[in-house]
């Protein structure tokens, strides 16, 4: 197979909040709208995509229609201290605070409307101990 774009479709019942949270907090734009779908892009990368479904559409087999659960989205960014003072001031909630990790990554997390999280990441160097406990230093 031969991958010509690839990207999450989050399934929700409140399509219209989760699309306008991402255009709000994370600078994506909505490049197609049709009430129970939206198709967003990031406005600064136009290979970053997210779509935002109606989990109850037809098009979604009767079986599987629900809505978000048990996902977290990551954006992988040059500053996470900027994206975070961004988000924090675009009201979006900080559900897991601005934190350093041993293993090697400085990074939040909030939470769209549809109560999948979004993981907002800086890689860092990991601290030598966490290295040398898990078997990884060399």
């Amino acid at each position: 197979m031969r991958c010509t774009e690839f990207y999450p479709v989050i399934m929700t019942d409140r399509v219209d909040a989760t699309a306008d949270f991402y255009i709000r907090c994370f600078r994506f734009e909505a490049i197609f709208r049709i009430g129970w779908y939206v198709h967003l892009r990031s406005r600064e990368d136009a290979r970053v995509n997210l779509a935002i479904l109606d989990g109850a559409h037809e098009t979604v087999p009767a079986a599987r229609r629900s809505v978000a659960a048990g996902m977290i989205v990551n954006f992988e960014v040059e500053d996470v201290d900027a994206e975070h003072a961004r988000a924090v001031a675009a009201g979006a909630p900080i559900v897991y605070p601005l934190t350093s990790e041993r293993f090697g990554q400085r990074h939040f997390m909030s939470e769209d409307p549809a109560g999948v999280l979004i993981d907002v990441i800086t890689p860092i160097p990991p601290d030598p101990g966490f290295l040398r406990e898990n078997g990884l230093a060399g």
